[in-house]
């Protein structure tokens, strides 16, 4: 396959500057919350591309958030969340309420960043389930745990690793899901493969990303800033679907849940060198194409599976 949204740049180059963004975030998520859970203003609080001083991927200011993150969780859904996991959000979607989740499922969250998807999972599929979050950055990991203990769950663990290579079984979960971290990836295909493995025959692949329709230009695609905040990286969703075809998966779909303005994005501060960001942008929507969030899913073949998905499988 011979597609831009697969020329990833060095993978550790592009994990670095990931992870430096993201122990960023989690630093000041837990340094600045100091306001009780229900002094917390719009939930809005940090994104994948926000508009914030420190560029892209690391807004964690309310006042500041990006088009990409604004509005993704109902205030009753983390009403009674650490304060901290609701502040240290930085995704694209909700892929929590998307997934379906039922009582007893063991869940695996891709990227859990300060833990607020793995919480909201662990409620989901109570006490008889449990939910796994991975992360690769120390900062977040601690901010994770720290906000589980404080929400006193016990059916949730964090494991430390890179979604390329999951440190659990063979077919051991029944969901994995994701917010907003695939596209980081400079190894998509083994990131889907490896989601596969682990995943019960019968298994769902559940997951929120920013996605391109149509073709993101060069000047987009070479930009580190904007790889790291969940742009430059985006696959374009026929490359999507195929990869998620050829790692084994059926039922694939590709459900868009907000449509982003290039204006927008082209006008925050996270496009780093303006000028040329801003052209590209504006070639993508002169081109017809579009920068979207949406619920990406899969499934493994087995028993049930059209029927776990809610769809048919792909012919």
């Amino acid at each position: 396959m011979t597609d831009s949204s697969l020329q990833d740049p060095d993978q550790d180059q592009l994990r670095e500057a990931v992870r430096q963004r993201y122990a960023a975030a989690a630093t000041r998520v837990t340094r600045e919350h100091v306001a009780a859970d229900s002094d917390l203003p719009v939930l809005d609080a940090g994104s994948c591309c926000s508009s914030s001083s420190s560029g892209c991927g690391c807004g964690t200011s309310t006042a500041s958030a990006g088009p990409i993150t604004s509005d993704l969780y109902a205030i009753d859904e983390v009403a009674d969340l650490p304060s901290a996991a609701v502040l240290a959000s930085l995704g694209c979607g909700n892929p929590t309420a998307l997934a379906e989740l039922k009582a007893g499922e063991t869940v695996l969250d891709l990227g859990s960043g300060g833990g607020i998807d793995v919480l909201l999972s662990a409620r989901r599929v109570g006490p008889t389930g449990f939910a796994f979050g991975l992360d690769m950055t120390d900062e977040m990991l601690a901010l994770a745990e720290q906000n589980r203990q404080a929400q006193g769950v016990s059916n949730v663990t964090f494991l430390k690793g890179h979604i390329e290579q999951i440190p659990l079984p063979d077919d051991s979960v029944d969901v994995v899901i994701s917010n907003c971290v695939i596209n980081l990836s400079g190894d998509k295909p083994r990131v889907l493969r490896e989601a596969f493995r682990v995943l019960k025959p019968g298994g769902r692949f559940a997951v929120s990303d920013v996605v391109v329709q149509g073709e993101l230009p060069g000047d987009l695609r070479k930009n580190m800033e904007l790889w790291a905040g969940c742009i430059a990286g985006a696959l374009e969703e026929h490359t999507y679907r195929q990869l998620l075809a050829d790692a084994g998966f059926e039922a694939v779909g590709v459900e868009v849940t907000r449509v982003y303005d290039s204006r927008d994005l082209a006008a925050s501060e996270c496009c780093g060198d303006g000028l040329s960001t801003q052209s590209g942008f504006s070639e993508l929507s002169a081109a017809g194409g579009r920068l979207v969030s949406a619920f990406v899913r899969g499934a493994k073949p087995g028993d049930h599976t059209s029927r776990s998905m809610g769809v048919e499988p792909s012919g």
